[in-house]
């Protein structure tokens, strides 16, 4: 195992000559490279006034050495060298992380590194974001090396530490993840959510990402061992345990653990924090956090709807506005209301009482209820239950129905003290009710919603800690025409934008600042993958998503084994130009690998 470990000054000789051999790797002339021997040169006395550090074999051996020079604010990466035979090794990477991981601690906000052309993919796959070219070192060392040599590169990176929340939200280290979606959805028994429970299991994927950093993810059912790697590599992450496959068909993940005395005691009893999806009565007996009744209440829509009216009674947010919402006693009682708003030229949105993703969610036009051949056919066609008859709200923001986001999401948590914390704003893509996907990250969230949503979403966070709720949870909003937000629920819960909170927050701290973030819930696949073709797959799109300055993280694989194919999948990039790029990217090259395997087949199998 390479580590990375102070420089000593009894080593500089040896590393001048692991510098130099570096780089005469890339092919330059010997004139060349006794005009930089000045220049890379290390002394005894530089090795703690340039800080210098070195990554070391488990055996002893020096692979790669470092500097990080300059007072902060402002610090240069002066020397960055690998062995020329540990270079594809992860060496440079595991430098370069530790270097951003010492400019943090230092109080460094910008570092600057002036690279050799050679090493210009290795730091923008780091994500440090070129600048301008530099004048070459070497040249102005030199005078008697030509002048159109090899200018250097100039690349800048912000380090940052973990967000605050993220710290917040498991004290600052790694996790224990809990997949258990099916086992959060099962204790709603809602007729919209499917009883099975097989979509859950997919999304049980997405613990992986209930943290920042997990240290185990606990999962229902198995998962490919390139998946994880893949996932571990693109996020910096060493040393996660995963322990799947642990249910055949129930959807109680929680007590399938507790049924193996030893992995229950292996996941509770290292002082880790143990992160669900959701709070479920079983969690609570394996985590030993006592059970409050009642504490989901606000996970019904009604509840929430109710709530929401109860914080606006107060006054205070001018930017929200909400809309009316009827209980219907039966379907006919619902069919009378919806004729009736149809007849009135109204759009109605019919919910359940619970749902995920949209389940359970439909928008009704009047055209709609007339093509369906009235109210009652329209009921006809949803799934049995209990119904909420709510006013639709129309138009887009104020600038124009097609201009900004139309769904926007608050999320945030209350930890085990009863503190209410912010996480942020998101906008998610929504067709027909339905989920698809959210983004997050700097300037996502338009100037004329962010404060409207920010301190409604605040005040529902009190309100849920004072009602004895502990954990994480989301906001839901639409936009109308006169620039304000209607809030439409609230998910006592992780959720889609919730992971790409986490995964925004890891890579500003392993890349530095400023990612957005998109998480796209289902890439159509266009045929059935075998595993191994599938780690091919997310190889290349990491390949070619790192090529546009852009960060691949597959997010849910288990859905490329379904008849109909899919990928849950994460995009990261510093610019809304490069995140759509690459998003574009992963869908097109997702149907085309596919469509290499034709249809799927009765006998396809994974292997």
């Amino acid at each position: 195992m390479v580590k990375v470990r102070a420089a000593r000054p009894a080593e500089a000789e040896d590393l001048t000559g692991l510098v130099m051999r570096s780089k005469a790797h890339w092919g330059y002339d010997a004139a060349f490279l006794a005009a930089c021997a000045p220049e890379l040169r290390i002394r005894a006395g530089d090795v703690t006034a340039r800080r210098i550090v070195v990554a070391e074999s488990g055996q002893g051996e020096v692979l790669g050495v470092a500097s990080l020079e300059g007072s902060p604010p402002l610090a240069t990466l002066g020397l960055l060298f690998v062995e020329p035979s540990a270079i594809g090794r992860g060496v440079g990477r595991l430098l370069y992380r530790d270097a951003l991981r010492r400019a943090v601690d230092l109080g460094v906000r910008r570092l600057v590194i002036d690279s050799d052309p050679h090493a210009t993919g290795f730091y923008r796959a780091m994500g440090a974001v070129a600048a301008v070219a530099a004048v070459g070192a070497v040249a102005a060392a030199a005078p008697d090396v030509e002048a159109d040599g090899p200018a250097l590169v100039r690349f800048e990176v912000a380090p940052v530490p973990l967000a605050g929340w993220a710290r917040a939200w498991t004290g600052g280290g790694r996790a224990v993840h809990l997949g258990n979606v099916g086992e959060f959805n099962a204790q709603f028994a809602d007729a919209t959510l499917d009883p099975e429970q097989r979509p859950a299991h997919h999304y049980a994927c997405l613990a992986a990402f209930y943290s920042p950093y997990p240290a185990a993810l606990v999962l229902p059912r198995p998962v490919p061992r390139g998946w994880t790697e893949l996932v571990c590599r693109q996020l910096g992450w060493t040393g996660v345990q995963v322990y799947d496959g642990l249910l055949d068909a129930d959807p109680g993940l929680a007590d399938a653990v507790r049924a193996r005395p030893a992995l229950a005691a292996l996941l509770t009893g290292a002082g880790l924090p143990l992160v669900p999806w959701g709070r479920t009565r079983p969690f609570g007996r394996l985590s030993g956090r006592p059970w409050r009744p009642g504490e989901l209440r606000y996970e019904s829509k009604s509840a929430a709807h109710a709530l929401f009216g109860r914080i606006l009674a107060d006054g205070g947010h001018p930017g929200i506005v909400l809309p009316r919402q009827w209980r219907a006693d039966g379907r006919w009682a619902a069919a009378r209301m919806l004729a009736a708003r149809t007849r009135a030229g109204e759009s109605t949105v019919l919910k359940s009482e619970h749902g995920v993703g949209g389940s359970g969610t439909t928008v009704v036009t009047p055209e709609r209820v007339r093509a369906a051949g009235g109210a009652r056919a329209v009921l006809r066609r949803l799934p049995r239950g209990p119904l909420l008859v709510e006013e639709y709200v129309g138009g887009g923001p104020a600038s124009g129905a097609d201009e900004g986001p139309r769904d926007l999401t608050y999320d945030g948590f209350v930890d085990d003290a009863g503190r209410a914390h912010e996480v942020g704003g998101a906008v998610m893509d929504v067709a027909d009710g339905c989920y698809r996907g959210a983004t997050v990250g700097p300037g996502v969230v338009p100037a004329w919603a962010e404060k409207s949503l920010t301190a409604f979403g605040t005040a529902v966070g009190r309100e849920l800690a004072e009602s004895g709720y502990r954990g994480w949870f989301d906001v839901d909003f639409v936009a109308d025409g006169a620039g304000r937000l209607a809030p439409t629920e609230t998910n006592l819960r992780l959720t889609g934008p919730s992971i790409a909170f986490m995964v925004a927050a890891r890579l500003d701290a392993l890349r530095g600042a400023g990612h957005l973030v998109r998480i796209a819930d289902r890439v159509a696949l266009g045929a059935r993958l075998p595993e191994s073709q599938l780690d091919e797959l997310c190889a290349a799109l990491a390949r070619g998503c790192a090529d546009l300055g852009a960060v691949f993280v597959p997010a849910i694989p288990t859905g490329a084994f379904e008849p109909a194919p899919w990928l849950g999948v994460l995009v990261a990039a510093r610019s809304r130009e490069v995140l759509d790029a690459a998003e574009s990217l992963v869908r097109a090259e997702a149907l085309a690998v596919g469509a290499m395997f034709g249809p799927p087949r009765s006998s396809d199998r994974r292997s």
